[in-house]
């Protein structure tokens, strides 16, 4: 079965974006290997707020990858480069999740995690830690959450202070 794994950058404080979306405080690390990070994964699942940071950037959808976007508002036929979700997602999520194929990255969005968290359907948490206080923002998990174990996988420091975690859920 294909995993399907958060994979999000975070500040030191918990946010996983400024108070309205920003990243501009995310460091890209040389030493991060971002095509092999690609090449474990063949679909995206992405909520809609971070769809429309992607799609004002000219993203989206990305070569080889199937990028699904969850939405109560966007239109099908005005993105026939994605596959929009909507409605009671969790069995369509569940249904990706048997089919054959690479691991599919749970691509920003906290309330999107949450939800997919509440339902059992996110594998392994793998949050890089970026050294810096936002203050203000997008919590990784926002509330109301519940409570979850998790075991710690993997872990590494780079330079630049980012240390990469990677969790799997008891």
């Amino acid at each position: 079965m294909r995993r399907i794994r958060y994979r999000v950058a975070m500040s030191l404080d918990g946010y996983i974006a400024g108070p309205n979306g920003e990243a501009d405080w995310i460091v890209m690390d040389p030493d991060v290997d971002f095509a092999a990070i690609w090449k474990e994964f063949d679909a995206i699942l992405v909520g809609r707020k971070t769809f429309d940071v992607m799609a004002r950037a000219g993203n989206t959808g990305m070569p080889g990858v199937k990028t699904y976007v969850v939405s109560r508002t966007l239109k099908q036929e005005k993105y026939p480069n994605v596959s929009v979700l909507s409605g009671k997602i969790e069995g369509t999520v569940a249904s990706l999740r048997r089919e054959s194929g690479k691991d599919i990255w749970l691509f920003g969005g906290g309330e999107l995690f949450r939800s997919l968290l509440d339902a059992g359907l996110v594998d392994t948490v793998e949050v890089s830690v970026v050294p810096v206080l936002l203050g203000t923002g997008i919590p990784l998990l926002p509330p109301p959450a519940r409570q979850y174990k998790m075991k710690l996988t993997s872990q590494k420091a780079y330079k630049t202070g980012i240390v990469a975690l990677e969790y799997a859920l008891t």
